[in-house]
């Protein structure tokens, strides 16, 4: 019976003794492939480059077809014409062919409706010359369509640095509470332990009643400051499950008994130039991606100005039996030219986007500076930081050799309650301003890996 309860009592507190130590590693990891942020970006995304197929749908072979007959009238004839047209990628030209087939009488004036008996193919091609040459609309629209997708794409970049940053925040808070309980649930642990010891004492007549009733006063406000730090310990371990996911995406929250015992050292930021990390930035990437694809606007509106002409060339031959007029291979040339005589519109529009990609070009260098001073402004921070924990670190390890020291004399009768009190607490105290010391020079490591977005630290 008794092995059977022993064998019970390790089922249930196996999980617990046996909980592995939850990592910032596991959480970033989780973070970067469940966040709803991340995944709403990437259908984004997603759409960038469906708009971008779509706008290449515009050099798509387009099949044309007519046909004509009829029905009443002095002529009988009737046609069919197909064709099939294919835009170029590098002019604004396209290429042809097609084959028409005409059967009856037509009169005079429709004379290029005829054909010979098994119809008439053609081949041919526009080229621009001017206007549409370098750009037209149709390239224009596939350039800013690739240039949205690389938008969104640093769109994605950003949102998913802005979640692991969170998510790296939110695990250290969560790690700060832990060891804030820790503390406290300590200096709860010695009042309680105290308390027996008192009873014992004041029965033998070595100490006053007043003691017992002190203590347990001590007692409960101990346990007050332990009960709001569990309290914080549960909100953070909450507002955690946000990062934390399992494999369908449903928030984590994780168990206490997954706590790091100590405030892990977390990312670790790269010493590197302005430059670089200026280059790391999306932010920095997205404005330049704008600014191109303004260029590209520019260019558009440019061409706008130019006067259209184009060169038309092409070869027909008719099939079978028919008129020896028609028989003969034919190439035709040609030119078409056009010019508007008001520019008013493309003036304008040339005038807008100039205006923009100034201002662009202001943003750009307004945000420059800005990453600049948010840089070095984070190095100082932690290097401040840093320091102070090593300082706050020393405090905790003086106070708890006093605290240790006070609780001998006291236990050799060469102390009281209220000095061994005070010690405790003391170095309670110090113990949290250690702990926080140390959140926040992990934190302002973590703001410094960000604001360089160090994807590798962010494991992106």
């Amino acid at each position: 019976m008794i092995r059977r309860l022993l064998a019970v009592l390790a089922l249930l507190f196996a999980p617990a003794a046996h909980a592995a130590e939850l990592t910032l590693a596991e959480v970033l990891r989780s973070s970067a492939a469940h966040a709803p942020q991340v995944l709403e970006a990437m259908a984004r995304q997603r759409s960038a480059d469906a708009r971008a197929l779509s706008a290449q749908g515009q050099f798509d072979l387009v099949f044309d077809a007519d046909a004509q007959a009829r029905a009443l009238g002095f002529y009988d004839g009737s046609f069919a014409d197909v064709k099939a047209t294919r835009p170029l990628t590098t002019n604004g030209g396209q290429v042809y062919t097609g084959y028409r087939l005409s059967t009856g009488s037509f009169p005079t004036y429709e004379g290029k409706s005829i054909t010979n008996q098994l119809g008439e193919f053609r081949v041919g091609a526009v080229f621009s010359l001017l206007r549409d040459r370098a750009i037209d609309e149709r390239r224009g629209r596939l350039e800013l369509a690739q240039g949205d997708i690389d938008l969104a794409a640093l769109d994605r970049d950003m949102i998913a640095i802005g979640v692991q940053r969170r998510a790296i925040e939110a695990w250290q808070q969560w790690v700060a509470a832990g060891l804030r309980v820790a503390t406290l649930r300590e200096l709860y642990d010695l009042a309680e332990q105290r308390q027996a010891s008192i009873d014992r004492q004041i029965e033998l007549g070595a100490r006053p009643a007043i003691l017992s009733t002190e203590n347990r006063q001590n007692i409960v406000r101990r346990q007050a400051l332990l009960v709001r730090a569990e309290q914080d310990l549960t909100l953070f371990a909450n507002a955690l499950s946000l990062f934390l996911r399992d494999d369908l995406g449903r928030p984590v929250v994780p168990a206490p008994a997954r706590l790091p015992a100590t405030m892990p050292a977390g990312v670790t930021p790269r010493l590197i130039d302005r430059a670089e990390a200026m280059a790391g930035r999306p932010d920095i990437k997205a404005l330049l991606a704008r600014i191109d694809q303004n260029g590209v606007r520019a260019a558009l509106a440019q061409n706008e100005l130019r006067p259209r002409l184009d060169f038309r060339v092409e070869g027909s031959k008719d099939i079978g039996p028919g008129s020896p007029v028609r028989t003969p291979a034919e190439a035709l040339i040609g030119l078409r030219f056009s010019l508007p005589l008001e520019q008013r519109a493309a003036r304008g529009r040339i005038a807008e986007v100039a205006a923009e990609q100034d201002a662009l070009g202001h943003r750009l260098r307004l945000l420059e500076d800005q990453i600049g001073v948010e840089i070095a402004n984070l190095r100082t921070q932690m290097d401040g930081a840093e320091r102070l924990a090593e300082l706050a670190t020393s405090e905790a390890a003086l106070s708890r050799r006093m605290a240790e020291a006070e609780r001998r004399r006291y236990a050799l009768g060469a102390s009281d309650f209220l000095v061994v009190n005070l010690r405790e607490e003391a170095l309670a105290d110090a113990t949290i301003r250690e702990i926080d010391a140390q959140y926040r020079s992990a934190a302002a490591r973590a703001e410094l890996v960000a604001a360089m977005a160090d994807r590798d630290q962010l494991m992106l």
